[in-house]
């Protein structure tokens, strides 16, 4: 077993390691990493950096280190992310929510009234958008929709954890194909990857984000014409559908939807300042 270190030179130590393995985020991501093995916060550091961390807890920091300088996301090794300000749990099945994705809750909730909303999320992973949209909405109910069992039992523990399970109900489809009812709002994070381009992405996102979830299909845009075509049969007379799109589809998602019989409604950008989020409704 290793000998228990000091917290401060066990920081010092777990910075140093992933600066040598060439990490980019080496200070946060090991301060969060030994954070979360020692429960220990950035103000213990400055008040007692002489504290001892037990030689368990060392070994698993060391543990963490060694998968976070194989490029596996440090969020993964921790289990959860943070989304929308709320806690969310990660699994092999589930893509990691990302910051970006937020801009599609906020899209949503631009358009909410008071009166009770009936949501559908397509392809929900860890169910964050929808969980986060109920947590924001106390009127509104939810669908989750995945073909992956992993994904479902995540969103649901997620929906759980996040006090909104009573309203939140997870449904095993692919797309449409076991989706019944209809919706005031559809939304959805979709792949939409082009299959040749997902060598080129960074390791931390090709070799851990699970490929159904990346994979858009030849250009990109297979999920969109899911979506656009089989929407209709799920969508109330005045809903609307949020779909997040790569930084350059927007024409061409754009006229996916209007070839379907949806009009363009607005667009949203992500903090990066690319087009992220695209709003429709059924034209007429």
């Amino acid at each position: 077993m290793a000998e228990p270190v000091e917290l401060g030179e066990t920081m010092r130590r777990a910075k140093r390691r992933l600066e040598e393995a060439g990490i980019d985020s080496a200070e946060i991501d090991a301060r969060l990493i030994v954070e979360h093995v020692t429960g220990t916060t950035r103000l213990d550091l400055i008040a007692r950096p002489d504290q001892l961390v037990a030689g368990p807890h060392v070994e698993e920091i060391e543990a963490a280190l060694a998968r976070r300088a194989g490029r596996e996301p440090v969020h993964r090794i921790l289990g959860t992310r943070e989304f929308y300000g709320l806690p969310m749990r990660i699994s092999a099945g589930t893509l990691e929510p990302r910051p970006d994705t937020e801009v599609l809750v906020d899209a949503v909730l631009a358009l909410a009234g008071e009166g009770a909303l009936r949501i559908l999320d397509l392809g929900t992973g860890t169910g964050a958008i929808l969980i986060a949209l109920l947590a924001e909405l106390p009127q509104a109910r939810g669908v989750a929709v995945d073909v992956s069992d992993d994904a479902l039992e995540t969103a649901a523990a997620n929906a759980d954890l996040n006090g909104v399970a009573d309203r939140f109900r997870t449904v095993k489809s692919d797309w449409f194909a076991g989706v019944a009812g209809k919706f005031d709002v559809i939304v959805s994070n979709p792949p939409y990857i082009a299959t040749t381009d997902i060598a080129d992405l960074d390791l931390d996102v090709r070799g851990f984000d699970p490929p159904a979830a990346l994979d858009g299909g030849p250009d990109g845009l297979d999920c969109y014409r899911t979506i656009a075509t089989g929407a209709g049969a799920h969508l109330t007379s005045a809903g609307s559908i949020g779909v997040e799109i790569g930084h350059d589809q927007k024409d061409a998602v754009t006229a996916i939807f209007e070839s379907a019989g949806f009009a363009y409604q607005a667009a949203r950008k992500d903090l990066g300042g690319n087009d992220r989020v695209l709003i429709f409704r059924r034209r007429g």
